[in-house]
């Protein structure tokens, strides 16, 4: 057993846990698509009784009829509503393997490390974060196929080394939860979790037992969520050390919460002072990045320590996933290079100005969700 493997009894809890949602996810879909087939043939034989009551000279039975009719025909509606109430698809600007030949061939090196299938495709986004996708080819059918998304702030915040690090974390849930049966097991448990979501705000009073469903379901999750964050932990420091990957989180963290609360409350100062001024917040972001931000000062922010304990509810505290790793929090030498400027030197410019733009039209539009917390 490697030094940073999770004991068995974890992983053997990750799977049974993992299969039971699955299970009860798949129950739950299979009865609710015969709840609505039920409800649509209560529906129309409603309807054919009401046409045969009309026929008959029965207005009191046929304004029953219509009414269980409609009653019928609106729940099953929004039954497949919620049912079809599909992930949406991944935002970002698709990368193709020709403008980045290394970082896709760094990829399928990974890919080969990790003993998993190579990424079907890679988006790059607005948001510090790497991230697989899975879902079918084909809508509802077909194979799995598996999608990258990696931040512009991420590569500009690590160096190319501790970005590795990174991409070795999201291969890692590929190589210990996602293959074969387990990946659709994922994708049943998401689409069971996005239909509960929908339906709980509709639910009448006197269904509560879907409300408490719902919060164990969830309960459930979020705590599967925890322990494959730190399985996946485990496999990236098979592939890259234990050293590089807590650093690496020791990065992230800092990075993450200086653009948060220093680099993105400068920028949108900057905006409301001079509303006409040139404001390229991505253009600008790697010199943002080192020119602004301190080890020193954000180590010793009591805030950073704060944000750490209320960690993403998904996600184990930075402690726990740095204990898990025998590494403690110490702040890090600033590395020299980013990945940005590693794998996307000539795609940087094109990159940036696509966000930009997408920054500004949000920061026009006061109810847009990009806009800001404290924009006018």
């Amino acid at each position: 057993m490697h030094d940073f493997e999770p004991r068995s009894s974890v992983t053997r809890l990750r799977a049974r846990l993992a299969r039971r949602l699955a299970l009860v996810s798949l129950v739950g879909l299979l009865a609710l698509f015969g709840l609505i087939l039920a409800l649509a043939a209560i529906a129309l034989a409603a309807m054919t009784a009401a046409w045969v009551a009309i026929d008959h000279g029965q207005p009191l039975h046929t304004v029953g009829w219509v009414g269980l009719g409609l009653a019928c025909l609106g729940s099953a509606i929004a039954g497949l509503h919620a049912l079809l109430h599909l992930a949406p698809q991944p935002e970002g600007i698709r990368l193709p393997r020709a403008a980045a030949e290394e970082f896709f061939s760094f990829l399928d090196e990974l890919a080969r490390r990790s003993g998993v299938e190579p990424i079907d495709q890679v988006r790059i986004t607005d948001e510090i974060g790497a991230a697989v996708l899975q879902r079918p080819s084909r809508g509802l059918m077909g194979a799995l196929r598996t999608e990258l998304l990696v931040g512009l702030p991420l590569v500009h915040s690590l160096s190319p080394a501790q970005f590795g690090a990174v991409l070795a974390h999201e291969f890692g849930h590929i190589a210990a939860q996602r293959q074969g049966l387990c990946g659709w097991g994922a994708y049943l448990r998401a689409w069971w979790m996005r239909t509960v979501d929908a339906l709980l705000p509709g639910i009448p009073p006197g269904l509560p037992w879907l409300a408490r469903h719902g919060e164990r379901f969830c309960r459930d999750m979020l705590r599967l969520a925890r322990i494959e964050e730190l399985e996946a932990d485990a496999v990236a420091a098979r592939l890259v050390g234990p050293v590089l990957l807590g650093e690496t989180l020791v990065e992230l963290s800092r990075k993450a919460h200086f653009l948060e609360h220093d680099y993105w409350p400068r920028v949108q100062a900057l905006r409301t002072l001079d509303a006409g001024s040139v404001v390229r917040p991505f253009r600008e972001m790697g010199h943002g990045v080192a020119a602004g931000f301190s080890h020193a000062v954000v180590a010793a922010d009591p805030e950073l320590h704060a944000s750490e304990a209320r960690a993403h509810p998904f996600h184990p505290s930075l402690r726990r996933r740095l204990s898990a790793l025998r590494m403690r929090a110490a702040a890090q030498p600033v590395p020299s290079g980013s990945a940005a400027e590693h794998f996307f030197p000539g795609l940087l410019p094109s990159l940036a100005w696509i966000f930009d733009r997408a920054w500004w039209a949000a920061a026009r539009n006061p109810r847009h969700p990009m806009t800001p917390p404290d924009a006018p």
